[in-house]
């Protein structure tokens, strides 16, 4: 697929306010829980699980069988060391659960699976459903998510607390922000090693799909359309951004449902 700086640069400019990170880039983290929210981003994944590996911090993961789960298991099955593990049947809270045992051996008593989400508002209400059947009342979260999902997230995670008053403060790692280059004229994804990242088409099918959901409208997932969350603003360069990529023939028809 060919595209143009400009497009490239726009698509940058998405990419990287959908990656709402939160996350100290020096020194100690104050939490004392990691949610990692199911999905197929290999290094994202990877970052999630290192996290609480090197802090020490119990790891709920949160996903059933949804969109993700069939190239969550394509993407381990041509990974050197997750295609050993079998995902016949599986969900993806059991498929990352997994993930989590073979690169940084996280023990089951770390992991706190919850495994019938199909969606990431079911991720944040059965997590706290979880999460309250355990009486864990945690203070700081740190909320993880593939990158270009991870302000929708953000949105949903704390529209499921919003009348609580012992919600947590979620702090948001997206692990890292991708961003496109042109490399020999073709568009490459950069920001994380390259073996289980989006394809190109899954990408910008979820970029501008993310966009459309968080747009305040009757055709969003905000207060003035479906109300799965309050509203959340939307700085005008990413609104233009998105609206000149959707009047472009190679962009138009990607947006993922």
């Amino acid at each position: 697929m060919q595209l143009s700086d400009n497009e490239i640069q726009d698509i940058n400019v998405i990419a990287a306010w959908l990656a709402l990170d939160d996350m100290p880039h020096q020194g100690e983290i104050s939490a004392d829980l990691a949610i990692l929210a199911g999905h197929s981003v290999l290094p994202n994944i990877e970052g999630a699980v290192a996290l609480a590996k090197k802090f020490d911090l119990p790891l709920l993961i949160s996903g059933g069988k949804g969109h993700a789960t069939p190239v969550l298991a394509e993407a381990m099955a041509t990974h050197p060391f997750y295609r050993q593990i079998d995902t016949q049947d599986m969900g993806e809270a059991q498929m990352l659960a997994a993930i989590a045992r073979t690169f940084a051996a996280l023990t089951d008593q770390q992991l706190l699976l919850e495994g019938a989400s199909r969606n990431c508002g079911e991720n944040a209400a059965f997590s706290q459903r979880l999460l309250d059947e355990k009486n864990i009342q945690p203070q700081h979260v740190v909320l993880i998510q593939d990158p270009l999902l991870q302000r929708r997230t953000d949105a949903t995670f704390r529209w499921q607390w919003r009348d609580r008053a012992d919600a947590p403060q979620f702090i948001n790692w997206p692990v890292f922000t991708p961003q496109l280059i042109l490399d020999a004229g073709m568009a490459r994804i950069i920001g994380a090693p390259p073996q289980g990242l989006w394809s190109l088409e899954r990408f910008l099918s979820l970029l501008m799909g993310e966009v459309q959901r968080l747009r305040n409208d009757e055709q969003g997932y905000g207060p003035r359309g479906k109300g799965f969350f309050g509203e959340v603003e939307m700085p005008d360069a990413v609104d233009a951004a998105w609206q000149r990529l959707m009047h472009l023939p190679n962009i138009q028809g990607r947006i993922s449902r």
